[in-house]
């Protein structure tokens, strides 16, 4: 379902139109390096955002044809052609670099509102590149896809509740937290309990919710592209079943996807019509 450790992006796989696979692959490289600059190593926090608008520099020279920095050359001379080419819109890709930098900055979230500003950035704008190059331009499609990206965020920061809390990093919104009777050291600490799953079981419906808004999308986008997005909507939900199966004990286990799921992915990719209907 993804390439290396970027969640949420199955990049340039079999199903992907061999036309826009390059610029499915640049999109990725973009993000996946801009992602571990702002998380991966030691480096300090400015550094960090340093590094981040050095790189926001070398997009901009990218996007409008001017010469390239050698220290990121082979991310921006694949993507550079894949904007001239597809006529990449600009935002999204700094919107992804908005959130690399919020990130960095690791804010605490109130409500769930700041959470989805934090999706509409991080997630939805791969979302919406994707849209473009498969020339699918309407608010309907683009609102299902919004839907799909920001529930597989979602998914992802619940997966990895028992690794991101010991790193410091929670995207649970506080008022969960307290209306659940949570303490924040709690989720810091990867402490599992019965209000713990209740929260979690909380927040897993939220996500599925929103998937299944987008869900609809995968059965209008054409051709193998289409394949794909069915397939990425039925990983998002296996693992909120998985996750569901082991009675909400996210905090204690990470659940993961293995060669076991695909048939049942694949079966229920191929029933999704019926599902929907």
């Amino acid at each position: 379902m993804s390439v290396d450790h970027y969640e949420n992006f199955p990049v340039a796989s079999l199903l992907c139109p061999p036309a826009l696979r390059p610029a499915v692959v640049a999109i990725y490289h973009f993000a996946r390096t801009a992602d571990d600059i702002a998380d991966e190593g030691d480096a300090r926090t400015a550094d960090r955002l340093a590094d981040l608008a050095a790189y926001r520099q070398d997009l901009q020279a990218a996007l409008a044809g001017r010469p390239l920095a050698a220290r990121w050359r082979r991310v921006f001379e694949p993507l550079a052609a894949a904007a001239q080419q597809f006529r990449l819109p600009a935002q999204p890709l700094h919107d992804l670099l908005d959130a690399f930098e919020q990130d960095v900055r690791n804010p605490v979230y109130t409500h769930r509102d700041g959470v989805l500003d934090y999706c509409r950035r991080s997630a939805n704008p791969i979302g919406r590149l994707l849209m473009h190059l498969y020339a699918l331009h309407d608010a309907r499609s683009l609102q299902q896809s919004d839907a799909i990206c920001t529930a597989l965020q979602l998914i992802n920061f619940w997966q990895d509740l028992s690794i991101d809390g010991p790193r410091g990093r929670c995207y649970v919104p506080e008022a969960e937290m307290q209306h659940h009777r949570v303490a924040r050291e709690e989720l810091l600490t990867a402490t599992d309990s019965a209000r713990a799953r209740v929260l979690v079981a909380a927040l897993c419906s939220w996500s599925r919710t929103l998937m299944l808004q987008g869900a609809p999308l995968a059965l209008r986008v054409p051709g193998r592209a289409g394949w794909e997005l069915r397939l990425v909507v039925q990983g998002g939900l296996r693992i909120l079943e998985k996750i569901e199966t082991m009675r909400y004990a996210a905090l204690a286990h990470r659940p993961t996807l293995g060669a076991l799921d695909l048939p049942v992915l694949l079966w229920r990719a191929w029933r999704m019509p019926a599902q929907l209907r």
